[in-house]
Formats: structure tokens, C-alpha cells, sequence
């Protein structure tokens, strides 16, 4: 099962203060160790949101906001997706993760667990006229 972590942007990293090199070392080791066993399939962290840009359609208006944007709760800060056997796998890798951010210094994290659909999966829900 495949599952999108989405770890959430706190205020240094919207400062644009890089992370704590023990972290980023620690989160290396864990990064090579994932892709070794073919659980990490993709993983990146995001630059702040100074740098980008929100496209939004509602109600047949369409408007484009750069950043900074100033709800940080709601900011993503990077993600991985991981294939792992199960929800509860992909919990205790979070949780892992979460860990690894505590030791290193990080006071306040969090990241979002959501299983993705599978390849086809959600096309049976689409009706064609």
C-alpha cells in the first residue's frame, strides 16, 4: 500500500532557516535505508512559501496569490511517498520519523499519514455520459 506523508512547515522552516545538520544526517541514514529495502519511493523537502504560488478556481473566478502565505499551520514544509504493507506500518515509520525530528532538536512536528490510490483504483468511481 502506498501511503503520502506530508510533514508540516513550521515557523524556521517558513524562515528559511535550514534544518539542524544531525538532522539532516539522521534523516540521510533513514532516507538510504528505506530505499534500500524499497519502502521510500519518493521524498523531497519544500522551500518556503515566499516561494510560491497558490492557483485557486471557485465559482468560475480564477485567482493567483504568491506567497508568503500566512496560515503556517497549513503549510507543508516536504513529503515522502513509502510503500509499506499496511496503515500501521506506515504509522510506526511516521512516528519513526517523529522521533528521529525530537532527538535532533525539533520541538514541535508534525506529518500526515494518508494512503494514495492505487493505480485505477479510483476510476471506477468516474460515469461517462
Amino acid at each position: 500500500m502506498r501511503f503520502r506523508m506530508l510533514i508540516k512547515a513550521n515557523e524556521a522552516c517558513e524562515a528559511g532557516v535550514p534544518p539542524p545538520p544531525e538532522l539532516v544526517v539522521a534523516m540521510g541514514t533513514l532516507a538510504d535505508e528505506m530505499t534500500e529495502r524499497g519502502i521510500l519511493l519518493s521524498a523531497e523537502g519544500m522551500k518556503p512559501s515566499a516561494h510560491g504560488t497558490r492557483v485557486r478556481h471557485a465559482r468560475g473566478e480564477r485567482s493567483v496569490i504568491d506567497g508568503p502565505f500566512t496560515e503556517t499551520k497549513e503549510l507543508i514544509g516536504g513529503f515522502s511517498i513509502v510503500d509499506v504493507g499496511s496503515k500501521r506500518a506506515a504509522i510506526e515509520l511516521a512516528e519513526r520519523v517523529a522521533r528521529i525530528h525530537a532527538e535532533c532538536g525539533v520541538e514541535e512536528f508534525e506529518i500526515e499519514v494518508r494512503p494514495l490510490f492505487e493505480h485505477g483504483e479510483c476510476a471506477h468511481h468516474a460515469t461517462v455520459t
